[in-house]
């Protein structure tokens, strides 16, 4: 089992920063791809970022590409999500998701073995 824990959320005004973190737990960390996703209210879960275990190679929605980071501390089991300048449509619910594999955290599936309990961000105007 792999627990995952997110925090940093909360309200931000657009063209801020805001910076996620997600604690993982119970399992060696690097050997799992880490990701992020979000949900908006009345849409469905979408791909929003991911990172392989080595952290050497990261993957990115078009929507943030450019905007957002990913990166991650493996001695922390850490895994981070910097928001720069965030639009109001990046306004949603973020969840931490690990898998053994990068292919399934960036498949059109959106599915992963482990999911955090999820972090609110708002972006206002």
């Amino acid at each position: 089992q792999v627990q995952l824990v997110e925090s940093g959320g909360g309200l931000v005004q657009a063209g801020g920063s805001l910076r996620l973190s997600c604690a993982a737990s119970g399992r060696t960390f690097s050997n799992y791809a880490m990701g992020w996703f979000r949900q908006a209210p009345g849409k469905e879960r979408e791909f929003v970022s991911a990172i392989s275990g080595g952290g050497a190679s990261s993957y990115y929605a078009d929507s943030v590409n450019g905007r957002f980071t990913i990166s991650r501390a493996n001695a922390k089991n850490t895994v981070y999500l910097q928001m720069n300048s965030p639009k109001i449509e990046d306004t949603a619910v973020y969840y931490c998701a690990a898998d053994p594999s990068i292919v399934v955290l960036t498949a059109a599936e959106g599915e992963a073995a482990y999911w955090g309990q999820g972090t609110p961000v708002t972006v206002s105007s």
